[in-house]
């Protein structure tokens, strides 16, 4: 009897198979990708495909080491092909044969690992345990359990480092009057770990349990809060899940998509003056949330919008990994447009993106915030981002003292809250 791993392998190939096959090489997603600089696109695409039938393909790795899953390639398509998905099965296929299976297998465990326990000491470092239950962390009291609920809110895992921000997010669905439950963190991984060094096998052990775990309840709408959780879930997960399983899964939709969905009955709530000049970090990507987010933050009262002529071409801030300089490069574009422009404050939409640009603040004039303690601000409602306040201390010994009560009542190890606070808040 096939195990999921197997069968999430055998349902990745099948799919792969077909698109290859429907492909043209008509090469309109090579011309809308911003990473190509117009190369050879007989080339690059034929080098995909290659890789895909064979595990071979000169050149193969250009387009998979460019990509920076901007999502412009797919509705360039004329056959409706996704080449995203087609990217990360030929990535995972390439990643698998450099390194071998075991090694992918090991490589992925300890990102796995690594992942887990900054999640698990970043937001222990931040929340008390009652908070942490209400993200979904620890054992809720069966009072604050929902007898009923609309949809599962999933959080992904690392939005707990910046906890602030799930909770506004939460915050928010209750003054709605919202029926929720709150699933994430690592327990309920999407498998993003196992794919960057091609465990395949890993990947599909992961996520199949995760959406069996969603699933529970009978849950047909999940409201997702992490653009990489939506990427992968949308490009790989839930179509292999349905091609090796047969079953339908529940739909997805982005918070912030789903919050400018429901701003006629957000705006009566919006009832304090925002008196801030404000631009948008925004990212390329297939899911609208750059036009939800700016929908949202033009209905804040007070609040001065401003439209910023910088774009980041990749669907968030992670998907710079292993690329520091371009990274870089899109940040100064983006600080530089602000500064010009005179916003007093730089607003993001996502949890990455927040850690990187918060350790700016001190050298521009302007704040960096999540756009959410905005919309929070306007309904009278504050969470502190002690992520942010631990990047500007800069000393590990003073945040230790300064969160020694939640050390304490979380449990913490001081080793690990010591290695985590140099290389998940201060370093980079």
């Amino acid at each position: 009897m096939q195990g999921d791993g197997e069968k999430f392998i055998q349902a990745m190939d099948t799919r792969a198979a077909a698109m290859v096959e429907a492909c043209t090489l008509c090469g309109d997603c090579v011309t809308a990708c911003p990473m190509t600089n117009g190369n050879d696109k007989e080339a690059l695409l034929g080098g995909i495909l290659d890789m895909l039938r064979s595990g071979g393909g000169e050149g193969s790795d250009q387009w998979i080491n460019a990509c920076t899953a901007s999502g412009k390639c797919i509705p360039a398509c004329p056959e409706g092909l996704n080449m995203r998905f087609m990217q990360v099965a030929a990535r995972m296929m390439m990643k698998r044969h450099q390194l071998g299976t075991e090694t992918a297998k090991k490589t992925g465990a300890a990102g796995y690992r690594n992942m887990s326990r900054g999640v698990r000491v970043l937001s222990r470092l931040q929340l008390a345990p009652e908070d942490l239950a209400r993200l979904g962390q620890g054992k809720a009291a069966p009072e604050d359990e929902p007898a009923e609920s609309d949809f599962v809110f999933y959080i992904g895992c690392n939005v707990l480092k910046t906890p602030h921000i799930a909770l506004l997010c939460l915050d928010v669905l209750d003054a709605l009057g919202m029926q929720y439950r709150v699933m994430g963190g690592p327990a309920t991984c999407c498998g993003v770990l196992q794919v960057a060094p091609g465990d395949v096998e890993g990947t599909g052990k992961l996520a199949f349990n995760t959406i069996r775990s969603l699933s529970a309840g009978g849950t047909t709408e999940l409201l997702n809060w992490c653009p990489g959780c939506e990427k992968l879930f949308d490009d790989v997960v839930l179509p292999t899940y349905r091609e090796a399983t047969g079953e339908d899964t529940f739909g997805m939709s982005m918070f912030i998509t789903y919050l400018a969905g429901r701003l006629d009955d957000l705006r009566p709530l919006l009832v304090h003056s925002v008196d801030k000049r404000v631009g948008l970090h925004e990212h390329a990507g297939a899911n609208n949330v750059s036009e939800a987010a700016k929908q949202l933050l033009q209905a804040i009262p007070g609040l001065d919008f401003v439209e910023l002529p910088v774009v980041q071409m990749a669907s968030s801030c992670t998907n710079y990994v292993g690329r520091p300089e371009l990274r870089e490069q899109a940040h100064t574009e983006l600080l530089e447009a602000a500064a010009t422009a005179g916003v007093g404050t730089l607003a993001g939409v996502y949890h990455s993106c927040h850690r990187d640009l918060c350790s700016h603040e001190a050298d521009w004039p302007f704040e960096m915030v999540n756009m959410m303690e905005l919309i929070g601000e306007a309904m009278g409602i504050s969470r502190p981002d002690l992520f942010k306040r631990f990047k500007a201390m800069n000393d590990v010994d003073a945040i230790i003292a300064e969160s020694a009560e939640l050390i304490a009542r979380n449990g913490l190890n001081a080793a690990d809250v010591r290695d985590e606070v140099a290389s998940g808040i201060l370093a980079g």
